[in-house]
This record gives structure tokens, C-alpha cells and sequence, in this order.
């Protein structure tokens, strides 16, 4: 019906088959004329109403462009021709020329079509306009659509008017056949043009930032316009300031605005939600509890008489145990937070992205169907001869169509689901960051800042990964689906014979999978264990060195690392053979169904069409079926991930409403009978507070330890839960917390915090906070750089730039939490006059401060006390001392403990009863070790200047950082730390050999055998189905012999199993030489990093290092051999597939050549810049997570400046810095598929148009194979490329660890010449002219020390810091070694023997004692050396018998790591017995700079006064007292030996030492009186 009405239209036949059935088909004309014209006008009439919607709305008008104007002409020529064409018609029928004698007029379509035309070109006239007014669009996908449609189907008609032209030899319609070529041309050229992107002028800056938003609809879907950045990552590799801007879109602050405003929302009905729930719960449990707890109260409570509160204690007990109960009886567990919200919100987030994808992804699975039925249409072309040839070239270009779609829609999917992960993972760091600024005491307390950091970087990681893949949920059952349908079109029921072994195979892999995550569990354990010991080590590196005991902790982790490497085999073994499983089951399921199907009736005859598109479905089934049970597992960890974010980002938040800001209340701080919890239910920590602080005044708050000052401090700063009262606050507060937070950033940074930089207010404050001398000796001044947690201040320094923070910060209150306890004394007092006190910075300033000192109270205002949480009085300093109440209390205790400290070293005790004295008292003797005194004229400014630079800059005496000597030497603007390298550029080749030497030759000349032995079977198996399927040709129409059915399906098996066994032996082998590979590359690296000398450990952080033994060795260990298995086995799959193509079409052969090329280069090219975003992404991922501690650990100092906007900020461009690599590096990944896909596609182009051109000569079998083998081809490319990028990613680990076990090492350990057995007998040291500097090409540290140390001498070392004293004992023990000179020990020179006969046969008693988590017995004899006699023996004289009796296991007893579970006294008396122990005839004792209570210190200079009367002891002194008695003082200063006498004589000299002493109070007098 409907064809005649269109014949009658068009005057001629619509459709007829015979068109087509001839060597030269061809199409009616009057399909051409309809139907192929319908179409693009049809999709352009679709696309039009977008367009023309942006006409409507008023913008500015843009400039018009020369490219725009020429579309526009363009348009218009072609409505001329399509006018001219309606004129033409016209003409004939009712012109003046026509014949009037024939009635036949022209066909309604040459009426019709012109119209349609001209009515066309208007709307893309209008079209154009509106896209130009588009804001950002720089062209049309859907006008470059239509253009393409249009020529695509003018085409037909383009050559159906030239072959009729051609047959008749003269053209029979002129001006038609003119208008046609030439609206033609006119099409190309617009065609042409719209593939090009239309910039506007005022865009073009940001398109030089940002390419992609200037990339034209041809550049977007093949990602070309990332093509600059690949291109200079291969000429060099790229770097951070290469990076282009973020489209708007991408953008951190525009994800988490849109995140936050549905988490809004959805939270809120989760809260609403929450609230009925518990309310419900609330009424049910309400009569069960108050029977019970009625009940127990009675028989508890008032049996025993117990008040009322217990009983309350009681109730929340049950409460408690309740609640346990509760979590353990998993049915009745109670969510008691909002939850179930983040994934409603997550998807109304990004629900755009998520449907566009959905989309694609539903295309790409539809087009994947397509291709086997393309390939059957293909065999059956081969197998019959009387079809055309031109059908074959059809088929042959459409399953190049389909391949080029399918790559395009999946690339797209990709693409957008990549970057939706990106999305994810920014909204949810962005949201957990925005969470910890507000987030409310509560819940900060339910997790640590490890915890919460780990909230951002693993379940944010966990969901980035879950979204990458969330569409597989619905597609991979779908196309299981649909597989499963055409595979039973294709074979009937026996496909469910495959379909049972597949079902089958996922229990087995999920049962690996369960066994695999124990191991690995296991494994992780270990790990952890060896990593702690190295941290240890690695720390407390000097005091192995020192004791010579690497051996025994070399020992120690070698062993674990033997445990680690047996269960990393188990581990191994079982990969393999869920690897030996996945590579059966194709051949297995292939089997299984080709069995079944031959051997259910003898009718069914395996053919070439049935066999080939049946394997390229089963190809299709293998993905979803891997990756749905890899999906599941991460979706289960994801919901663990998703409870842990709901928990945190649904938790309370900070009250806002605690403080109020009332300015017409005229005092500066106001509490009004104020009681404050730190938990919403918790007993108040502060109760009944009242305080009322007048603007401008000083007011000092003390009290015992734990009396609540800090609490106070915290409740004005809105910290705590408010019982009940009020705070008011008028102005802005600035707070110095009592330890001191600094960020990492320069020093002028953490005090501007944010503020404009005015340098003279910035000079003042550095100045009053005593920070001008630090400044000079820093290497860059106040830009030199704090490391994180300001690592490279001493904790003074760290005080100091806190206090001068909030002086900078001009607040009007100012709340100081015990700022002075961590600097010295007369520093302390310095500060209290410049910025604190009276006189200060601040002195207008309302300033409350939390102090223990009491010889500033005299100087304040009003002094608040507080008893256990209660204000118990206020008033000034004398009125509170007459009332004689618990002030006075105090300040006995606390004058008591001042006092003794000044005085018990000296033995001019004063009557400490008399308090008055203090402060003044406090002036003449400040209390403070040598090194930081000042002389008694405190008052003078140089003396003040003098005694910063010598006390403030003591550095953390921590093996870190280099040694405060070295610090005061290093010239300035040298770098502490040296800049770690990052490997740029390709990696060499003879890593990969390092890496192959140590898993043996023998094992990787096997490896590679047998996996290639594995292939061949592979291709043997498919060449013989495809013989067997040439057995239907032969067997056509006559029965198929039984025996021969026997022995195809046989065969086949036996190739299929033969597979899966090479490759389970292969593996096997492959875990073996892996494991080796790991134990070499560790030992090798442990081995050395034992024996390199200090300075290096001075100048790397331990991070550095701990990272070769955690993240490399881990790349070493799991990593390189997974990538360079898959790696191998994709190489051979793709070698074998050309083989395979080559075999059945030999013409493939001349291309192999220039696509390997082609392959190459574009590998290249990726991999160099792939590599190098990695890098960068991993480099830009660190700074997320350290701002992010820090700004936890530093939350109350922000909130208080209330400058939570700046760190958002700061936090969103430190995100986004990071995704400026993370984009790139998907769209590179991008890139790279589609260029490879390509290629693939061209692979399967051309192995069909050789079979189409062979079709003579070739078997259907080998056609079936080459194609199908080549369909599969694209994704093994693929995965080639990124295998090797992966592969030299992960190989980079083998580089950085043998870059650490290529370090210089220290001298040897033991050398041929060793030192008599009982040396040194006598105990002699003679220093002669011995010079030594930190490292070459530093100043000397000791410029020519010349002395004779006799046998058995007390020799005491003094000197300012700096001037040399600890390098004399580095010295020594050659820590460091001699630039000249030497020194001799019984006439042995020291630099002759091996480092450990030295070492073993000298003590130290380090400064701060350093203890390893082990047991006790470790601690000090960790050879076993000594019997358990020998060890009681020592810890008797050193006074910790009583204690290690009384532990549960005494010898036996686990230290902490670190020793933190002893106090500090304890460790020190450990350090002594440990030097009891070795009883060596010299000692060398390196005093506590920060003394250890003083009882330990008499008790270790009692027991080495007697025990080691016999030894040469050298001790170097901080406080003189302790050297008083000593044989010879030796005084050193900048590095030489100025003074060396008895101490009576250097007093009475009146030289270096007699001004130290006058500094530490002791005159001549003092020491005749010891």
C-alpha cells in the first residue's frame, strides 16, 4: 500500500530486489529521492528546537567570525540551489517553453523536495545563529551530524547519476544533474566546516589553558585535544606548571557546592527519619527498662546504701552493657546516626553524567551483539560461491562501522565514568574536610586523625574505584542475557552444558577469593611487624651504631621477612591456581558445549558458522562473568566505606549558639554561672563558673594539674557542651594553645596566618617573641620552610612562633594557654615583659593566661583559681596570699618544686617557706641548663640577644635531623634535607635485567618456555576446530562417523586442558622466582642501609627511607610479579593472534608491518606521559592528606581565628591541584584506547576484506578463526599497552631500591687487623691534632684537638652549643671520620681496626635514652650474651631490681615501642645498665640536656662514681655542677680546646670556665665547700 502511494509521488518504482541481485547493484531513484532524503532532514528537524531555544533568550551579542560568516554563505548558496531547483520545476511544467501538447506534468517529489529544502537551510540558518549565541560552544555536534548524514546520502545518488550518465553517454536532465553536484560540493565544504571549532576572540586565553574547551565535536570523541600534552610528555617529562585548568564543571568548589546542597537535604530527611525510629524504640523499651532498672536499683543501690548519683552510674552501666549486648546480637543492632542518605545524594549529585553513561554503555553492549552475527554472515559469504562479491566488501566495511561505534561509545563511557569516580572522590574529601572544621567534640573523640585522614584517602578511594564500574550491575547480566539468547539460536539447549561449567566456576573463584583475602590478612600482619622494627630501627639508629648491635636487628627482621615470603608463596600458589581455572574454563566451556552438541544427535554437525560465532560469544560472556563477582566484593567493601562516611559526615555538630556576642554587656569575657561538659551527657567538667574580665586587663588562671584550666580555655572558645549559663565574648579572640601548632609552611606564614604581611608590626612581633636570633641562624630567615609538625624547630622555637602568631593577629582577647612552659626560664621572663606582661605588646589587649610560673603572678591583674573544675577564688596576688586559701596552697607546692630545682645542685639551699623571694630570685639564677644561661644582668639587651641565640636554638636531639653543631655550621641557605629525586624519563633496561637476575636465569628462560609452549596449544586447539568444522563441507549429506565425532571432540579436550596446565606451571615457576627476587632485592637493601654511615640519616627523612622498605618493596613483592605475568601472556596472545590472521589471509603479512609501527609510537608516546601524570597524581595526593591532619590536629587554633573559610579554600586548590593530573591522566588512558582500538579495528577490517578478496583459495574454518581471533584482538592490545606502562611504573621500585643499596657505606665492620683481645686494658684515649668536619665540603667541626687522656681519668667536656662537644664523641666512636689527625686508644689508632671491635669495646650513656619495643632482656643484652646472674646483677646497681621483680614477666617484660610504657627516669637507669653490662674500660656519658628528675640523675652519679671508678670516664656536661669533681675540665669552644685544667685552677684563672660557673651561680667558694 504504502509503496504505491510512493511510486505515484515519485513518478517511478520505490523498491524492486532486482536492483540488487547483479554483479553492479544499485538503488531505485526513488528511494534515493525519499527515503534518503527524509533522513538527515529528519534527524536535523529532531536536533532544531535546542538551537533555536538559545535565540529567545537575550544575550550579548558575540563577535561574528570570519568561519561563521562563510557557514552562513554557505546556507544561503545552498537555498539559492534549492530555490533554483523549485524554479526549474516550475519552468518545465507551466513555462513557456514547455510542449502544451503533453499533459504530463512533474512528479509531486521534484515539487516537494525543494520545498523541504529551502524550508531546511532557513532553520539552519537560524540553527547557526543560535549556536553562536551559546555561551562556550565553539561548534555543534548535531549540525556536524547532520552534515555527515547528508553527504553520506547524497553519495548514493552521486554515482547513480553518474553511471546512468556514463551508460547513456549524455547527461538527460542538465540543470538537475548541475544543481545536484552542486548543492553537493557546497555540502562537502560545510561538511568540512563544521569539524572545525569556532573560538570566540575573548575565549581564546582560556582555551590556551584549558584545549578541551576549545576541542571541536570530532576532536571531543577521539580525545585529540590532548594531544599537545602527550607530545610534550614525550619530548620531556611534564611537570605540575604543565597542567591545564580544570573546566568549570571539574572544578573542586563547584562538585562540593552542588554535593553539599543535596547532602542538605538528604540528610536532613535521614535526621527526620532517625528521630521517629528512636522514638519508636524509645516507647517500647521505656516500660521493659524502668521494670528492670526499678528493680536492680533496689536490691543495688539501696541494699548498700549507695547515693543517688552511684545509682545513676549504675543505670548508664546496664545502659552500657546493654548496648554491647546489643551489638553482638547482630538482628537487633540500631543504627543511632542518619543513615542511608550518601547514595541518594551521590547520584542526585551526578545524576546527569551517571544517565549519559548508562546510555552509552547500553549502545556499546548492543553493537558488541552485532559483531558474531556479522561474522556468521561473513563464513556462510565464504562458504557460498554464488553470492556477489560486493556483499562480502559490505560486510567486511560494516564490521569496521560497528568496531568504529563500538570503540567510540565505549571510550565515551569511559570517559564519563572515570571522571564521575573523580567527582565522587572529590565531593567526599571535600565533604569530610568541611565536616572536621564543624565537627562537634563528640565525634571528633570517635575517631582518631589517622582514622579520619583514612575516611578520605581509602573510602573515598573505595568509592572512586565502585563508581568507575557501577553501570557492570545492570550490564553484565544483560549481556549474559543476551548471550545465553543467541547462543542457544546458534547451538539449542546444549549451551547450558557451557553455561553450567561458567555458573560452576564462580563458587570455586569465590572460594579462592575468601582464602586469598585470609592470606593476605596474614600477610599484612607481618608486613605491619616488619615495618614497625624498621621504624625503630631507623630512629634509633645512632644508638645501634653506637652499641654495635645492627647485626642483632638485621637478625630480627630477616626473620620476619622469612615468615612475610612463606606466605606470600601460599599466596602465590594459590593465584595460580585460580589462574590455571580462568585460563581452562574457555577451552572447557567450549568443550563442554561442542560435546554436548555433536553427541545429542548425530543430525548436529559442528559448521564453520555455528563453531567461529558461537567462540566469539563465549568471548563476549568471559568479562561479565569475571567481573560480576569482583564487582559484588567491592560494592560489600564500598557499604563498609559508606557506613564509616555516614557515620562521620551525619555526626553533631559544634553548637554555634554557646557563645554569644552581645556588644552592649561592656566587659570583655563574660561566664555566667556556667557549667561545661566535654560530652553532650557527660558530668560537667567546669562547674558554676562566673568570671567577669574587663577589657584591657590580665587576668591569670592557675591551679593543680588537672584542675580544668584548659577546660576553660576550651569552653571560651566554644569548645565544650554548655550545661546550662552563658558565655559572652566581645571582639575577636586569638588563642595560643598549649602545645604549640605549626603548620608546614615558612615561618612567616604561620605567623602572618593569613593576615597582609606589614613588615614593621611583623619586626615588632619577632622581636618581643625572642625570634629575631633564631631567624639568623635559620637558613632562609623567615622563609625557611617548617617541616610537617614542625619538625625542624626545637620546642621552644615552636611556643615562640605561636605566641608571635597571635600577637600579629591583632585580636582584642587574647587566650594563652601556659605559653611559657616550654621555653627556659629567663626566655619565659623575656617574653612575659615584651609581649605578655604590663609592659608588652599586648598590654591593652584583654589577656587571659593559663600559667604554672608563679613569679609572674605578682604582675598580673587578678588571678582566678580554680579547684577540680570549681573557681574557688579571684582577686589580686597579695589579696589571695593573706586570705591564706587555696592560693596559697599552690603556690607552696609550686615555689617548693621551683626552688629545689634552682637549688639542690648547688648546695646554697634558701629557706623555701619565704615565697616573697621568688620572683626576684628567679632573676639572679635563672633555672636552666648551661647551654641556655644568661649572665645575672638580664636587663641588658645584648645579654638577652646572647642568650636566645645560644638557648632557643637547640634543636630536637633526635637522629632525624642533623646534630645542633652541624645546624649552627651549615652555611646559610644550605638545605637541611636534601629534595628526594623523583625518576624522570624512561626507565633503563637493565633494570628490568636487575630485576631478572634475581629471579634467576634458569627460572625465566622457563617462565618464558613454558608460557609460549602454552600458546601454541592454545592456537593448535582453535586450528583444529576449525578443520573440524571443515568436516561439514565434507561430510555434506552423509552421516558423520562416530569415531571421527570420538577423536575432534578428543582432541580439542586434550589441547584445552594441555593449556591450563602449562599456564598453572608456569605460574607456579613464575611465584617461585618472584619470591626469590623479593628476598634478594630486601636483603640486599637491608643489608646496606645497616651499613651506611650516619651523615646520610642526618640528611634523609626517615619517611624517606621507610618508604624503599613499605611501598617499594611492597611494588617489589606483589606488584612487578602480577604485572609482568600479565604482561608476558598478553605479549604471546597478541603475537599468536597476527600468526593466526597471517596464517589464514598470507596478504595480512604486508601490514603487520607499518600497524606495528604505528603501535609503537603511540605506545611510546602514552606511556612516557602516562607515567608522569602518575607521578604527579601521587606527588599532589600527599598534600591532601598532611593539610588535613594538620588542620585536625590544629582545629581549636583555627576555629578560634575563625578562619575555617581559609583552610576550605586552601584545601579545594590543593584538591584541585591534584585532579589537574588525575584528568589528564583519564583522558590520556582515553587516548591511548581509542587510537589502539582503532588500530584493532583495522586489524578486523583487513583480515575480512583479505578473506573477501581470497575467497577462492580459503577454507570457511581458517576465515572463522582469523576474524574471530581478530575481533578479540582490539582488548589484548589494549591491555599490552597498559600492562607495559604498568610494568614500567611498578619497575621504578627496583630502581629506588637498588639506588639505596648502591649507597657508600660506613668503614667495614670487622677488619683483618684486629685489636688485642683484652683492649683496652688500660683505658689511654690521646687525641693528636685531629680534625673533622660533618661532610665534605662543610666547615671543620673540630680544627686540631691535641690531648692525653690518662688511664682512669674523670674528665668533664664543657662548652657552649656548638662549639664541638658531641662530634668529640662521634668522634670516638668514628660516627664521624678524621679529616686529619688521629686518635689513639692504648696505643691503638682508633682508624686502623674494624668499626664493631671499636664500638664493642666502648660505652655510652646517650642523652636520651632510646629503648626497642621487644623484651627488657633484649633492651640490654640483645646477643644473649650474658646469663640471667650477670643481667639481675646490673639492674640491682642501677636501681631497677624492686621494679622489674614486680613486673608480671620481669626479664621477660615487653617494652613499648619506643619504651614509652617506662617513664623517662626508668629509661635512663636502662641505658645505664646497659652500660654496666658491657663493663669496657671507657665510658662515655652524654648528660640529659633536659634533666631527668633529680633523684634518677644522683642515683646514676652514685652508681658510675663507684662502679666505674676504674675507667676512664669523659662526661660531657650541660649543667657544671655535675663535673665539679672531675679530675680535668676540658673546655671547648668553637671547636678547639681553650681551657684544660683541674677545675679549682680554671676557677681561680678567671678565664671561659670561671664565666660559665658565674653564669650556673657556683663561685670559688661553692666548690671548696664540695
Amino acid at each position: 500500500m504504502c509503496a504505491a502511494a510512493l511510486e505515484e509521488y515519485c513518478g517511478s518504482v520505490f523498491w524492486n530486489a532486482s536492483y540488487l541481485e547483479r554483479e553492479d547493484p544499485d538503488l531505485p531513484a526513488c528511494f534515493e529521492q525519499t527515503v534518503l532524503v527524509w533522513i538527515p532532514l529528519g534527524f536535523l528537524w529532531l536536533c532544531a528546537p535546542r538551537h533555536l531555544v538559545s535565540l529567545c533568550k537575550r544575550t550579548k551579542t558575540k563577535h561574528l567570525s570570519k568561519l561563521y560568516i562563510c557557514k552562513q554563505i554557505l546556507v544561503s548558496l545552498l537555498l539559492l540551489t534549492a530555490i533554483a531547483a523549485l524554479a526549474v520545476t516550475l519552468g518545465e511544467d507551466y513555462g513557456p517553453g514547455r510542449d502544451p501538447s503533453s499533459t504530463a506534468k512533474n512528479a509531486g517529489v521534484y515539487y516537494a523536495n525543494p520545498v523541504l529544502f529551502a524550508v531546511t537551510w532557513v532553520l539552519l540558518l537560524l540553527c547557526q545563529e543560535g549556536v553562536r549565541r551559546r555561551k562556550g560552544a565553539v561548534d555543534s555536534a548535531t549540525l556536524f551530524l547532520f552534515w555527515f548524514f547528508l553527504v553520506l546520502c547524497d553519495i548514493f545518488p552521486f554515482q547513480s547519476l553518474l553511471r546512468e550518465a556514463l551508460r547513456l553517454g549524455k547527461v538527460s536532465d542538465v540543470p538537475r544533474f548541475c544543481l545536484f553536484y552542486i548543492s553537493f560540493g557546497l555540502e562537502l565544504i560545510a561538511l568540512i566546516l563544521s569539524a572545525v571549532a569556532d573560538i570566540p576572540p575573548e575565549d581564546k586565553d582560556f582555551v590556551k589553558k584549558n584545549p578541551e574547551a576549545g576541542a571541536a565535536f570530532l576532536n571531543r570523541i577521539t580525545f585529540n585535544w590532548i594531544h599537545s600534552m602527550v607530545v610534550k610528555g614525550y619530548k620531556r617529562p611534564l611537570v605540575q606548571e604543565d597542567m591545564w585548568e580544570l573546566n568549570t564543571e571539574d572544578s573542586t568548589a563547584d562538585i562540593n557546592r552542588n554535593f553539599q546542597h543535596n547532602m542538605q537535604s538528604e540528610l536532613s530527611a535521614a535526621r527526620v527519619r532517625l528521630q521517629i525510629k528512636m522514638k519508636k524504640k524509645r516507647e517500647e523499651s521505656r516500660d521493659k527498662v524502668q521494670e528492670e532498672t526499678f528493680q536492680n536499683g533496689l536490691s543495688n543501690g539501696l541494699g548498700k546504701g549507695v547515693s543517688q548519683d552511684v545509682l545513676m552510674m549504675e543505670e548508664k552501666g546496664k545502659k552500657e552493657d546493654e548496648k554491647k549486648k546489643k551489638k553482638k546480637d547482630k538482628k537487633k543492632e540500631e543504627v543511632d546516626y542518619p543513615s542511608s542518605w550518601l547514595i541518594t545524594t551521590i547520584y542526585k549529585s551526578f545524576k546527569g553524567v551517571l544517565i549519559e553513561s548508562a546510555l552509552f554503555k547500553l549502545l556499546q553492549d548492543l553493537l558488541a551483539f552485532a559483531s558474531p552475527q556479522l561474522l556468521k554472515l561473513m563464513i556462510s559469504f565464504t562458504q557460498d560461491t554464488s553470492k556477489y562479491t560486493w556483499e562480502g566488501y559490505v560486510l567486511a566495511v560494516l564490521l569496521l562501522v560497528v568496531a568504529i561505534l563500538q570503540s567510540l561509545f565505549l571510550q565515551q563511557y569511559f570517559q564519563r565514568c572515570f571522571v564521575l569516580g573523580m567527582k565522587v572522590r572529590t565531593a567526599i574529601i571535600a565533604a569530610v574536610y568541611k565536616k572536621a572544621l564543624v565537627v562537634s567534640n563528640d565525634t571528633r573523640k570517635e575517631s582518631t586523625v589517622g582514622e579520619t585522614v583514612n575516611l578520605m584517602s581509602a573510602d573515598a578511594q573505595r568509592f572512586n574505584d565502585v563508581t568507575n564500574f557501577i553501570h557492570l550491575l545492570w550490564s553484565c547480566p544483560l549481556q549474559i542475557l543476551l548471550a545465553i539468547v543467541f547462543l542457544w539460536l546458534e547451538l539449542g539447549p546444549s549451551v547450558l552444558a557451557g553455561l553450567a561449567v561458567m555458573v560452576l566456576m564462580v563458587p570455586i573463584n569465590g572460594l579462592l577469593a575468601y582464602k586469598a583475602r585470609k592470606i593476605q590478612i596474614e600477610n599484612m600482619k607481618f608486613k605491619d611487624k616488619r615495618l614497625k622494627i624498621m621504624n625503630e630501627i631507623l630512629n634509633g639508629i645512632k644508638i645501634l651504631k653506637l652499641y654495635a648491635w645492627e647485626p642483632s636487628f638485621q637478625m630480627q627482621v630477616e626473620d620476619i621477612r622469612g615468615q612475610e615470603l612463606t606466605v606470600m608463596k601460599k599466596f602465590a600458589y594459590l593465584t595460580s591456581v585460580s589462574t590455571f581455572i580462568f585460563s581452562c574454563a574457555p577451552a572447557v566451556v567450549s568443550l563442554a558445549t561442542f560435546a554436548v552438541f555433536v553427541g545429542v544427535s548425530p543430525d548436529n554437525v559442528l559448521t564453520a558458522e555455528k563453531a567461529f560465532t558461537s567462540i566469539s560469544l563465549f568471548n563476549i560472556l568471559r568479562f561479565p562473568l569475571a567481573m560480576l563477582p569482583m564487582l559484588i566484593a567491592a560494592i560489600v567493601q564500598t557499604s563498609v566505606s559508606r557506613k564509616r562516611l555516614e557515620k562521620f559526615l551525619g555526626g553533631e555538630d559544634l553548637e554555634r549558639d554557646v557563645i554569644r556576642h552581645d556588644p552592649a554587656i561592656n566587659s570583655a569575657v563574660r561566664i555566667h554561672n556556667g557549667s561545661f561538659a566535654w560530652e553532650r551527657d557527660a558530668e560537667p567538667l567546669l562547674k558554676n563558673v562566673s568570671l567577669d574580665v574587663k577589657p584591657g586587663r590580665l587576668v591569670a588562671v592557675v591551679g593543680a594539674v588537672g584542675s580544668g584550666k584548659s577546660s576553660l580555655m576550651s569552653a571560651l572558645l566554644g569548645e565544650m557542651h554548655s550545661i546550662k549559663g552563658f558565655i559572652n565574648i566581645k571582639g575577636s579572640l586569638a588563642f595560643v594553645p598549649q602545645q604549640a601548632w605549626i603548620q608546614n609552611a615558612t615561618v612567616r606564614d604561620n605567623i602572618l596566618f593569613g593576615a597582609s604581611h606589614e613588615e614593621q608590626r611583623f619586626q615588632e612581633v619577632i622581636q618581643a617573641c625572642a625570634l629575631a636570633p633564631d631567624l639568623e641562624l635559620l637558613p632562609g630567615g623567615d622563609l625557611t620552610e617548617i617541616g610537617e609538625k614542625g619538625i625542624n624547630l626545637s620546642g621552644g622555637q615552636k611556643q615562640r612562633v605561636s605566641l608571635a602568631r597571635a600577637a600579629y593577629s591583632q585580636a582584642d582577647i587574647y587566650l594563652l594557654d601556659d605559653p611559657l612552659s616550654a621555653v627556659d626560664s629567663h626566655v619565659g621572663k623575656h617574653l612575659f615583659d615584651k609581649v605578655i606582661g604590663p609592659n608588652g605588646l599586648l598590654s591593652d589587649k584583654t589577656r587571659i593566661l593559663v600559667t604554672h610560673g608563679v613569679n609572674f603572678l605578682p604582675y598580673v591583674d587578678e588571678i582566678v583559681v580554680l579547684v577540680d573544675g570549681v573557681v574557688s577564688e579571684i582577686g589580686s596576688y597579695n589579696k589571695l596570699r593573706a586570705s591564706r586559701g587555696a592560693f596559697s596552697e599552690f603556690l607552696e607546692t609550686y615555689a617548693k618544686e621551683e626552688s629545689n630545682q634552682n637549688h639542690s645542685e648547688s648546695d646554697r639551699c634558701q629557706n623555701t617557706a619565704d615565697v616573697e623571694l621568688i620572683p626576684e630570685r628567679e632573676e639572679t639564677q635563672p633555672d636552666s641548663p648551661l647551654e641556655d644561661t644568661v649572665s645575672v644582668t638580664l636587663k641588658r639587651e645584648s645579654s638577652i640577644r646572647r642568650s636566645q641565640r645560644k638557648g632557643s636554638v637547640r634543636l630536637r636531639k633526635n637522629s632525624t635531623i642533623k646534630k645542633s653543631e652541624d645546624v649552627v655550621e651549615s652555611k646559610t641557605g644550605q638545605r637541611l634535607i636534601e629534595k628526594e629525586t623523583m625518576e624522570t624519563g624512561q626507565v633503563k633496561f637493565s633494570v628490568y635485567l636487575q630485576y631478572l637476575r634475581a629471579m634467576g636465569w634458569g627460572y625465566t628462560i622457563t617462565v618464558f618456555v613454558v608460557y609460549f609452549i602454552q600458546n601454541i596449544a592454545f592456537i593448535g586447539q582453535n586450528l583444529w576446530l576449525s578443520d573440524w568444522t571443515n568436516d561439514a563441507v565434507d561430510y555434506y549429506n552423509k552421516t558423520y562417523p562416530n569415531w571421527k565425532r570420538d577423536t575432534r571432540v578428543g582432541v580439542f579436550g586434550a589441547l584445552g586442558v594441555a593449556q591450563g596446565l602449562f599456564v598453572f606451571l608456569g605460574t607456579l615457576l613464575m611465584a617461585n622466582s618472584s619470591v626469590n627476587a623479593s628476598r634478594i632485592l630486601h636483603s640486599r637493601l637491608l643489608n646496606n642501609m645497616l651499613r651506611v654511615p650516619m651523615v646520610f640519616f642526618d640528611t634523609t627523612p626517615i619517611g624517606r627511607v621507610v618508604n624503599r622498605f613499605a611501598k617499594d618493596i611492597f611494588t617489589v613483592d606483589e606488584a612487578i610479579p602480577q604485572s609482568l605475568r600479565s604482561w608476558l601472556l598478553c605479549l604471546l596472545g597478541v603475537l599468536g593472534t597476527l600468526f593466526v590472521i597471517c596464517l589464514a589471509t598470507p596478504l595480512f603479512t604486508i601490514l603487520i608491518l607499518p600497524l606495528a609501527v604505528v603501535y609503537y609510537f603511540v605506545q611510546r608516546f602514552y606511556v612516557a606521559s602516562s607515567r608522569q601524570l602518575r607521578r604527579l597524581d601521587s606527588v599532589s595526593r600527599s598534600p591532601i592528606y598532611s593539610h588535613f591532619s594538620e588542620t585536625v590536629s590544629g582545629l581549636s587554633v583555627i576555629r578560634a581565628y575563625g578562619h575555617q573559610e581559609r583552610f576550605l579554600q586552601h584545601n579545594e586548590i590543593t584538591i584541585d591541584k591534584n585532579l589537574k593530573s588525575v584528568y589528564p591522566w583519564i583522558v590520556s588512558n582515553r587516548w591511548l584506547a581509542i587510537r589502539l582500538e582503532f588500530l584493532g579495528n583495522l586489524v578486523v577490517f583487513f583480515s575480512a576484506l583479505f578473506a573477501v578478496i581470497a575467497r577462492d583459495s580459503l577454507e570457511s574454518g581458517l576465515v572463522g578463526l582469523s576474524i574471530s581471533y581478530a575481533l578479540n584482538v582490539t582488548q589484548t592490545l589494549n591491555w599490552l599497552v597498559r600492562m607495559t606502562s604498568e610494568l614500567e611504573t611498578n619497575i621504578v621500585a627496583v630502581e629506588r631500591v637498588s639506588e639505596y643499596t648502591e649507597l657508600e657505606n660506613e668503614a667495614k665492620w670487622i677488619t683483618p687487623t684486629r685489636p688485642p683481645e683484652k683492649w683496652p686494658e688500660a683505658g689511654r684515649v690521646q687525641f693528636d691534632n685531629y680534625k673533622v668536619r660533618y661532610r665534605p665540603g662543610l666547615d671543620l667541626v673540630l680544627h686540631g684537638i691535641t690531648c692525653d687522656i690518662h688511664s682512669t681519668e674523670k674528665i668533664g667536656i664543657v662548652g657552649r652549643t656548638g662549639a664541638g662537644k658531641s662530634s668529640l664523641t662521634n668522634c670516638l666512636f668514628r660516627i664521624i671520620e678524621a679529616a686529619e689527625g688521629r686518635i689513639m686508644i692504648d696505643g691503638v689508632d682508633v682508624s686502623t681496626i674494624g668499626l664493631h671491635d671499636l664500638r664493642n669495646n666502648l660505652t655510652i650513656i646517650p642523652q636520651d635514652p632510646v629503648l626497642f619495643s621487644g623484651t627488657l632482656r633484649m633492651n640490654l643484652d640483645p646477643f644473649d650474651k650474658f646469663s640471667d646472674e650477670e643481667i639481675w646483677r646490673v639492674l640491682e646497681l642501677s636501681h631497677l631490681k624492686d621494679y622489674v621483680v614486680g613486673l608480671q614477666e620481669k626479664l621477660q617484660h615487653e617494652v613499648a615501642e619506643g619504651g614509652e610504657n617506662l617513664s623517662v627516669g626508668q629509661r635512663q637507669l636502662l641505658c645505664l645498665a646497659r652500660a654496666l653490662l658491657r663493663k669496657s674500660r671507657i665510658l662515655i656519658l652524654d648528660e640529659a640536656t633536659a634533666a631527668v628528675d633529680l633523684e634518677t640523675d644522683d642515683l646514676i652519679q652514685n652508681t658510675i662514681r663507684k662502679e666505674f671508678s676504674h675507667c676512664t670516664v669523659l662526661t660531657i656536661a650541660h649543667r657544671l655542677h655535675s663535673i665539679m669533681d672531675s679530675s680535668r675540665v676540658m673546655v671547648l669552644d668553637a671547636g678547639k680546646i681553650v681551657e684544660f685544667d683541674s677545675p679549682s685552677n680554671l676557677l681561680e684563672r678567671q678565664g671561659h670556665f670561671y664565666a660559665m660557673a658565674k653564669d650556673a651561680g657556683i663561685t670559688v667558694e661553692d666548690n671548696t665547700a664540695l
